[in-house]
């Protein structure tokens, strides 16, 4: 029975711990658009033409997706993700998560984004 009972306490606070991390993103994401308004971060995402291959890796960045993992999705090499995730810190639509560093950004880009729809 105790050992019932420390499951559903360790649930529940899975459950706060997920509804916690959910409300801190949202809370994340509204700051950072005053911050910085779509197009200010697809700038500094891909100051070049061409950067669908960026704004897939910073959509990655989801603070629970390894840099590694990303590299390979978006089909970047590790030194040049590994600079640009840094340029990304650097300009404040980036953050680093926990003892492992994963990337989190701001808030994604979206394809309805007037910006990303043109870089394709």
């Amino acid at each position: 029975m105790i050992g019932v009972i420390s499951q559903i306490f360790l649930v529940e606070e899975r459950l706060t711990m997920d509804a916690s991390e959910s409300l801190l993103r949202a809370i994340l994401a509204t700051v950072a658009r005053q911050t910085f308004p779509p197009s200010e971060v697809f700038r500094i995402v891909s100051p070049n033409a061409g950067g669908s291959k960026q704004v897939l890796a910073y959509n990655l960045c989801d603070g629970r997706t390894p840099q590694s993992e990303i590299g390979k999705k978006a089909k970047l090499d590790k030194g040049s993700l590994s600079r640009t995730i840094s340029r990304w810190v650097e300009a404040g639509i980036v953050v680093r998560l926990g003892a492992e560093q994963l990337p989190l950004h701001v808030y994604p880009l979206t394809k309805d984004s007037p910006q990303v729809r043109g870089s394709k």
